[in-house]
């Protein structure tokens, strides 16, 4: 396993990869925080960036911005299931900015949107903390990772603690992501 002083290999073709997948994870979750604030097109415009990073466009500073808007959307929503749908766009967008670090940080870059988007529909269900109402999207977030996200998840040490519910479905995928990984 790396240190965290380590470099790893990390491919252009990787990082649109792991974009494109991170937009895909978030724009599951879009309709809860567009349902709560139908005119605030930050977390849209966040995933429209990081799939047009993913489909060859360049990796520009408005592309970062759009991660940032979408963090503060996320910052301003009332609803905590629109915050979380907004944190995930934000990951999105932020995904094409993964540094070639052996740093557990990093995962959050890789499935940061997948794991918020399962708890903005957690949320959202109003269920409380219910496996059953995000089993399905940490399971279609499985089963659509890319081979990149599985190969540059095995460059890098497992997810870090912390990061409440969101943290526990990002460890949660993580680990089922590194099982599918062959030897």
């Amino acid at each position: 396993m790396p240190t965290e002083s380590d470099r790893i290999e990390l491919s252009e073709h990787e990082l649109r990869e792991i974009a494109g997948y991170a937009a895909a994870c978030a724009r599951r979750a879009l309709p809860i925080f567009e349902e709560s604030l139908p005119a605030d097109t930050r977390p849209r415009d966040a995933i429209d960036a990081a799939d047009a990073f993913a489909g060859g466009g360049r990796r520009t500073g408005a592309l970062r911005d759009s991660a940032w808007t979408a963090y503060k959307a996320a910052q301003e929503a009332a609803s905590p299931a629109a915050v979380d749908a907004a944190r995930a766009a934000s990951h999105a967008a932020a995904a094409a900015y993964l540094h070639p670090k052996a740093s557990a940080h990093q995962v959050k870059h890789i499935l940061g949107a997948a794991a918020h988007a399962a708890r903005a529909e957690e949320l959202a269900s109003g269920s409380g903390e219910d496996r059953r109402v995000t089993a399905g999207t940490l399971e279609w977030a499985r089963h659509h990772a890319p081979t990149a996200v599985t190969v540059v998840l095995g460059r890098l040490p497992a997810a870090p603690p912390g990061g409440g519910r969101a943290g526990e479905f990002m460890r949660d995928l993580d680990a089922a992501l590194r099982g599918l990984r062959l030897p």
